[in-house]
């Protein structure tokens, strides 16, 4: 295997910290070209000092000059600002650009990073969510490789390796069900911050794991899947299954199903994107199936989860509904992680900016960008009534 390159937008988040580790283990394999962060600018000092990359971006610029300061001595080119993102994965000693940020903020250099002719090992669902048609078809332009990163999607994507002839009747993407598997809107209605950020298997970032706990990280991976693997809506099924070791299944034409299988570690579908095609030897812990003599399957409740129905209402209108619902659960995902509203109402806001902003059939990227905004200032507005509600019941 070619030594690859990689930039990592979003390196000291969960996913980041973990792509380094894979690194870390395969280093006559990979070389870290670029690191980015927000705002942790201690820990994106530590991982330069350690990786040694030709570029580090901070996207807060009030920690441009601490990180400069600090790696004054390295031969490290430092950039601030957001704007910076877009133009380090362009660096023509980059083969991959690993993006890990958080929300719809991936969206520009992930376009940036296909536009210059780079594989992209898609960790941020938000920029398919947001813009799938447009994000594939500009990779078709260019000839660029979109490599799953989330478990889902990477385990569909391993399904159909070798499959390229052969039709795909339906998708199968698993849900843990996360904390509050089995409950109802009462009790929905009483959890807690602190509650709802412990998810049962998987360690990940604050937003993710409330969109997990909410059902709308699944309804935001269908949303992915669809525009990932040329997909119809009615080719894709969420099933809930609580284990987690079933990552997901591809259905055949002939009805054969092919699964991927393994413990829940994000470090092996970062290590697949990135040694793809090939296969690398790890030291991952290994599944033992006498540990789990029982996996179980169900269906996910919709009724309860709001969430999961309003992401595949919102793909099977298409248009701008999929970037209105991305930019009101943002919104709405920071209120519950602030305190402002219950989690019940994050479902709440949601539905009500979906129902408040003009439907576009076909947006352009100045339209996405418009709608993100518009869907951004309704939801606050929403929350802000929401939250007056919420402080007397509280």
């Amino acid at each position: 295997m070619i030594k690859k390159r990689i930039a990592i937008l979003g390196s000291t988040g969960s996913i980041g910290t973990q792509t380094l580790a894979v690194v870390r283990e395969h280093a006559a394999l990979f070389e870290i070209e670029v690191l980015t962060a927000g705002s942790n600018a201690e820990l994106l000092i530590a991982q330069a000092k350690e990786f040694s990359p030709k570029a580090v971006v901070i996207t807060d610029e009030r920690k441009y000059e601490l990180v400069k300061a600090s790696l004054k001595s390295l031969e490290i080119a430092v950039y601030g600002g957001q704007e910076a993102l877009s133009e380090v994965v362009q660096r023509e000693h980059v083969d991959v650009v690993l993006t890990a940020l958080v929300g719809f903020v991936g969206l520009k250099p992930t376009m940036s990073a296909i536009k210059a002719g780079k594989d992209v090992a898609l960790a941020n669902k938000e920029t398919l969510v947001v813009a799938g048609e447009l994000i594939m078809d500009l990779a078709k332009k260019h000839d660029v490789k979109i490599l799953p990163v989330d478990s889902e999607h990477s385990a569909i994507f391993q399904c159909l390796v070798g499959e390229s002839n052969n039709p795909i009747e339906k998708i199968y993407l698993t849900a843990s069900g996360g904390p509050f598997r089995g409950k109802d809107i009462a009790y929905l209605s009483t959890i807690t911050k602190k509650e709802a950020l412990k998810h049962p298997n998987w360690i990940m970032g604050q937003k993710i794991t409330i969109d997990s706990a909410s059902l709308m990280n699944k309804g935001l991976e269908v949303i992915e899947a669809k525009w990932l693997f040329n997909l119809q809506v009615e080719q894709i099924d969420v099933v809930v299954h609580p284990q987690s070791i079933v990552h997901s299944l591809v259905q055949f034409e002939d009805g054969s199903l092919k699964a991927q299988m393994g413990l829940p570690d994000m470090k092996l579908p970062i290590q697949y994107a990135l040694s793809y095609p090939e296969r690398l030897p790890s030291n991952f812990e290994r599944f033992d199936f006498l540990q789990y003599p029982n996996l179980s399957f169900e269906r996910p409740d919709m009724d309860t989860f709001a969430n999961l129905a309003l992401a595949f209402a919102s793909i099977k209108k298409g248009g701008n509904m999929p970037c209105i619902l991305n930019a009101a659960n943002e919104v709405a995902v920071a209120a519950f992680l602030n305190d402002q509203i219950g989690f019940v109402e994050m479902s709440v806001v949601i539905g009500e900016t979906l129902e408040k902003i003009p439907f576009i059939d076909s947006p352009t990227l100045d339209d996405y960008l418009a709608i993100d905004e518009a869907g951004r200032v309704c939801a606050k507005e929403l929350v802000t009534k929401k939250k007056k509600i919420y402080q007397i019941e509280k």
